[in-house]
């Protein structure tokens, strides 16, 4: 007997248990509402990005690495006169070619260095000169990583901005006397222009190119900021 009495003891006191922890879960807001703002800029773009390639095809492998290997030299040589660009190799490969009957005929191979540079004036003078005997692969222009930080860090005041001007409207529109924030998020997105091709196949032959000339656009950098508010009745 006072063992089953104790056995009811303890299951009513985890009754009291599990409703007590109901009843201190708060209830979810009535008035919760979720919004978003977003403040976005166009920044100039201040950072090139090429790549320039050789590609040659020869029945012996050894010959031709040793002239694949001779024009990276020479372009990397080259490229060390334009202290304002950044150049390093990129990928080098060589692979078999082969006829009909699977016959190997000869070898393939190709290499390329890539260029990086704000100084748009000197990149252009090295792709020029360089395109007398490599090809350009491609050329792009985006935003330096410090300067999209600095636009993004003055974006988010603005996107705040914006946010908080969206939670008024939404306060004056369900009549009620004051907002809490609930929740906020900041993100940022970064839209950068495609890949521009120019000249990607000159003839390897040619002895005197002109420098291209090159537009840089501006790119969308945007920050956004959402979450949820509580109108207060």
């Amino acid at each position: 007997m006072l063992k089953r009495a104790v056995t009811c003891c303890m299951a009513g006191c985890f009754l009291i248990a599990m409703v007590s922890s109901a009843s201190a879960e708060p209830p979810p807001p009535y008035n919760a509402v979720e919004l978003q703002a977003e403040a976005q800029r166009e920044v100039q773009n201040d950072l090139l990005n090429a790549s320039l390639f050789v590609e040659l095809n020869d029945p012996n492998p050894a010959v031709l690495g040793n002239a694949i290997n001779k024009s990276v030299n020479d372009a990397l040589r080259i490229a060390k006169d334009y202290k304002g660009v950044r150049v390093r190799s990129g990928n080098n490969q060589t692979y078999p070619i082969y006829a009909k009957g699977n016959v190997l005929q000869g070898w393939r191979g190709r290499a390329e260095i890539r260029i990086e540079s704000k100084d748009f004036e000197a990149a252009s003078g090295l792709i020029g000169k360089l395109q007398a005997s490599m090809q350009l692969g491609n050329m792009s222009f985006s935003v330096s990583p410090e300067a999209r930080r600095a636009t993004e860090n003055e974006l988010i005041a603005e996107a705040i901005g914006a946010f908080k001007a969206r939670a008024e409207i939404i306060k004056a529109a369900l009549a009620g006397h004051g907002y809490k924030l609930q929740r906020l998020n900041v993100a940022n997105a970064y839209n950068a222009p495609q890949p521009r091709l120019a000249m990607a196949r000159m003839a390897a032959s040619a002895q005197d190119v002109a420098a291209p000339n090159l537009e840089a656009g501006v790119s969308l950098v945007t920050v956004t900021a959402s979450g949820a508010i509580v109108v207060l009745e």
